[in-house]
């Protein structure tokens, strides 16, 4: 096979409403089997996807702009930052930039990059009665490369995946893995001829064999059941919510185990690490849920009907927790040891009862601790998670149930499991709402 990359020269400054069809088709003649890659700030500007702002404050203009064109945040340092973008890519500044534009516009990517690629490939067959396939086409970061490369945004009338698996290789070795992204490869050949500085949105790849096809850029995105890294440190923190509808789909023991990992690094009182203070019981056998639930809604019955609670606001309140607790394809019963606790000095002056309190405390507040790490690293893993303080209401029948010493203090259960709806996240939260300076 041989390749030839021809650059489009002497277009003249796409604006908005501009048949680019007709413009390339007036600056270059097309063949069967070429592929038109246009860069993705020309279709932009045709599209009208070009936005003005004030160019004494770009910084936070462009800031808001990326919020506004971001669905989340994977990563942030400094003044670069990481998100996904509706359409589902995960690039820098979700593809908002100010290079090739007047200085007081941003251009954005295209609503539909597909839909632009499909319509522009009707328009320069129709003009031109060639058979085409079109590459829209934008520079993007990659994870552990230094620079950028061109990939594929949009595609029309090519295959934009070449799948070698099921095939075998020179050695006669079955290939397992072996998909090569065809679109990505067509768009960065073609940018060594446009450039960025030279004034060319458009290059010809000549010669290309076996591309022509049926798929679209979406083809290339992976799916968020295939990232395995899908947010970033803060990021994924901030992303954590909870979850309590899930799917039948078994959660593996080793997500479990990494996450329990995660949940002993949480900061423990003094001298109580060694005692290994955290305790979670993972209730594995039906009939050790079952019976786990059913003691502690007979405490709850007891309880409440003992403050005058109606019987069927207990039975409502019972039946929302068993509805998370008995349902969840993972149910983790949480404990605290308190074992240590008479030995912890707070103050030389507190008093006995003040002491006590003071030191309880402190080992409640380590679990919660433990506990957000514990949901973080399920998240991280794709898990979703929600913690129901039931236990905390009868701690010591739900120490009892399972076994446990008295010196074990239940702090809630975890229920885990896939999510039904994806990924989870939240809405931004305003930090200044929860910091006070002074």
């Amino acid at each position: 096979m041989r390749l030839e990359i021809l650059p489009v020269a002497g277009l003249p400054e796409i604006v908005h409403g501009d048949d680019l069809a007709a413009l390339i088709l007036q600056h270059t003649e097309l063949r069967d089997g070429d592929v038109v890659v246009v860069a993705q700030k020309a279709i932009s500007k045709a599209e009208g996807r070009v936005v003005r702002i004030d160019p004494r404050r770009k910084h936070e203009e462009r800031r808001r702009v990326v919020e506004a064109e971001s669905v989340r945040v994977l990563a942030r340092r400094g003044d670069l930052v990481i998100v996904q973008t509706s359409h589902g890519f995960v690039c820098a500044h979700a593809g908002v930039d100010g290079s090739n534009v007047e200085k007081d516009q941003l251009a954005l990517l295209p609503v539909d990059p597909d839909g632009s690629a499909s319509l522009l490939r009707g328009r320069l067959q129709r003009l031109a009665s060639v058979e085409v396939g079109v590459v829209i086409s934008d520079t993007f970061g990659r994870p552990w490369r230094v620079g950028q490369t061109n990939v594929a945004l949009g595609v029309a009338g090519i295959k934009p995946l070449r799948d070698y698996r099921g095939e075998k290789d020179a050695y006669g070795q079955l290939l397992e893995a072996t998909l090569i992204a065809v679109a990505d490869e067509i768009a960065g050949a073609a940018e060594l001829v446009m450039g960025k500085t030279d004034g060319i949105p458009v290059a010809i790849v000549r010669g290309l064999e076996g591309a022509a096809g049926m798929g679209d850029g979406r083809d290339l995105i992976r799916t968020p059941a295939e990232d395995l890294f899908a947010a970033g440190g803060v990021e994924l923190i901030e992303l954590r919510s909870s979850v309590r509808s899930f799917t039948k789909q078994e959660v593996p023991e080793d997500v479990i185990a990494r996450a329990i990992a995660a949940a002993a690094t949480a900061p423990a009182p003094h001298g109580s690490r060694a005692t290994r203070p955290w305790r979670f019981v993972w209730l594995r056998s039906g009939d050790v849920r079952s019976r786990f639930l059913s003691d502690m809604a007979s405490v709850w019955r007891r309880d409440l009907a003992a403050d005058g609670t109606e019987r069927d606001v207990i039975e409502r309140r019972i039946a929302k927790s068993d509805a998370v607790l008995a349902g969840a394809p993972v149910l983790l019963a949480c404990f605290v040891s308190l074992a240590g606790m008479d030995r912890y000095v707070t103050g030389r002056h507190a008093r006995p009862h003040e002491r006590a309190r003071a030191e309880r405390d402190m080992f409640v507040a380590a679990a919660g601790g433990a506990l957000q790490s514990l949901m973080v690293a399920l998240a991280a893993q794709g898990v979703g998670s929600c913690w129901i303080s039931s236990s905390i209401f009868c701690p010591e029948e739900a120490a009892r149930a399972l076994e446990l010493g008295p010196e074990w203090q239940a702090v809630g259960c975890v229920a885990a499991g896939f999510p039904v709806s994806g990924r989870s996240g939240r809405p931004p939260l305003d930090p200044h709402d929860y910091l006070d300076i002074r």
